[in-house]
């Protein structure tokens, strides 16, 4: 009888080399992937190719990496759903321009993997370039129930549906209260599991894991299990944690999933003289709140082993 052949996960010495050899292979799938994983690059070369033809918006909050995966459902605490951007890290205040460009090129990048037409790819930039118009009108309705378009109906009811257990199934291949090591979760060290149980303890933190369902803001909060999470393109090498989290007495306990990732400087261009935090983490947390508020909300600026992280629920 043949033994299982044991998972031999990497440790924190070999992560960076393994993670870059990832995020390239990724790059290399498609023109669409690498339009992702490429942030600095597309920065460099709209510097050297655009910079005197783009027009410049007013100084705003900008996503700053604005492509098709960073756009997705999003809930509130109040179990709201909504479409909004999903991943800040390049935040800044900034040219509006700057966003469109990128999604645009998003757009034309994954039309051209789906081998659309050119004419296709044509109306898309043209309808996003019309919803960006639309945003300005004192006409367009802020209503939560305003008209949307089927697909993007269909989205938000399959988001509000899913419940702790399927989303567990989804992330974490299991519904047990534990994070599976394997493919995307690797073991932590017994530094990173201490320094994740002190961040936890602080007061603001705490009410992270509380503030969702109406928990109580005293509720007890127990660390169940950590792991480093491999996940995303262009974020892959900077830190990254999967914690869940046991919140409420052994009698009505539920579960947490938390989310901790390092912030690094943004390689989106800031305007210059903005009024924008200096710390990188909190710079990520105030874009999300001026920008996708349902995230904003559930995000918290923060210090793990001497470097800034956005933590988020």
């Amino acid at each position: 009888m043949k033994m299982a052949k044991q998972k031999v996960l990497p440790s924190e010495s070999e992560r960076q080399k393994i993670l870059v050899e990832a995020r390239n292979l990724k790059m290399a799938r498609s023109a669409h992937a690498y339009v992702r994983g490429s942030t600095t690059r597309f920065y460099e070369w709209l510097e050297a190719s655009a910079q005197k033809k783009l027009p410049s918006g007013p100084p705003v909050w900008i996503c700053g990496d604005c492509h098709l995966g960073n756009l997705g459902p999003i809930a509130s605490t109040s179990g709201a759903i909504g479409i909004q951007i999903r991943d800040l890290d390049q935040t800044v205040i900034g040219n509006p321009a700057h966003d469109l460009v990128r999604l645009g090129l998003s757009l034309a990048s994954a039309a051209r993997g789906s081998d659309l037409p050119g004419v296709t790819t044509a109306k898309m930039v043209e309808q996003l370039v019309e919803g960006y118009e639309l945003s300005f009108s004192e006409d367009v309705s802020r209503e939560e129930d305003q008209d949307l378009p089927s697909a993007v109906h269909l989205v938000l009811v399959e988001a509000a549906s899913r419940t702790w257990k399927q989303l567990a199934k989804e992330r974490l291949e299991d519904t047990r209260p534990s994070i599976p090591l394997g493919k995307r979760f690797w073991p932590i060290t017994a530094e990173e599991k201490k320094a994740i149980e002190k961040l936890f303890e602080v007061g603001h933190v705490h009410g992270l894991a509380t503030m969702l369902r109406s928990r109580d803001d005293d509720a007890p909060v127990e660390l169940l299990d950590a792991a480093y999470w491999m996940k995303g393109c262009s974020s892959l090498g900077r830190l990254r944690y999967a914690i869940l989290l046991g919140v409420g007495s052994k009698k009505d306990k539920e579960y947490c999933l938390a989310d901790i990732k390092e912030a690094l400087r943004a390689a989106a261009p800031a305007r210059k003289n903005a009024d924008m935090p200096r710390n990188f983490a909190q710079r990520v947390v105030t874009g999300a709140r001026n920008l996708s508020p349902f995230l904003g909300e559930r995000m918290l600026a923060g210090k793990f082993i001497s470097r800034p992280v956005a933590i988020r629920n």
